[in-house]
């Protein structure tokens, strides 16, 4: 079995090493590179599985790779950066990144986000195309369709693009109609670990949601004060 690969993008050479001893400890393949223009060139080259991507780079920085890698590719990306205030993580969330951690951060919590991503990506994958599934996984409601097996979105018709976790949670909560669940039950059953971060996570993810998804006059993303979501249905 080949082992997945991880391109670390760091300028602290130390820290970069770092991180490849751990990950090289559970038996994934890693590649350095020290700054944003070598980072794009290795996606190419080294062909990663997934991304971990510092922000603050020389020249090309962390948000501009991850906008130009997001233009081409799909590959899991997680933002690595000592700053911790929520602009900066909803930036980065909002330009496509999967997760966000802050420096200094712990080594086993770094491993086990990078397996929670890789996990998810594999299970969306390990379907063959021409092998149909036994069960659909969809939840259908007036004028929009959900469908959990090809990840697929309908609203008014048309399909509406957006990333995989965007629509495991759209697929979560009308999933459960008039269920009200907590940013941490949210954060623990998409990103499907014990989240250490900041569940501000969610909110910028309800909040892509509802720029493309608006409310229904027989549903609605609805907020409940104090306590997190629920996606409310009139029938």
């Amino acid at each position: 079995m080949d082992k997945q690969r991880i391109l670390i993008v760091d300028d602290d050479g130390n820290i970069a090493e770092l991180i490849s001893l751990y990950l090289k400890k559970e038996m994934f393949e890693t590649c350095i590179a020290s700054d944003g223009e070598e980072a794009l060139k290795q996606v190419d080259i080294f062909r990663p599985d997934l991304i971990l991507l510092d922000l603050m780079l020389p020249g090309i920085d962390g948000y501009e790779v991850c906008k130009r890698v997001r233009a081409n590719a799909q590959i899991p990306i997680i933002m690595l950066s000592a700053k911790g205030e929520t602009f900066d993580k909803v930036l980065g969330l909002e330009l496509g990144a999967d997760d966000y951690m802050v420096k200094p951060f712990d080594s086993k919590e770094l491993v086990a986000r990078v397996k929670a991503v890789l996990r998810r990506r594999e299970t969306q994958t390990q379907t063959p195309q021409n092998v149909q599934s036994e069960k659909t996984e969809s939840v259908s409601y007036p004028d929009l369709e959900i469908n959990l097996s090809n990840y697929t979105v309908k609203y008014m018709g048309s399909r509406v693009e957006m990333p995989p976790k965007e629509l495991e949670l759209l697929y979560f909560l009308a999933s459960h109609p008039n269920q009200v669940f907590s940013r941490e039950q949210l954060l623990g059953q998409i990103w499907e670990y014990d989240y250490m971060g900041d569940s501000r996570t969610v909110d910028v993810h309800i909040k892509r949601l509802r720029e493309k998804i608006h409310d229904h006059d027989k549903w609605s993303i609805a907020t409940v004060w104090r306590v997190g979501y629920k996606f409310e249905t009139a029938f």
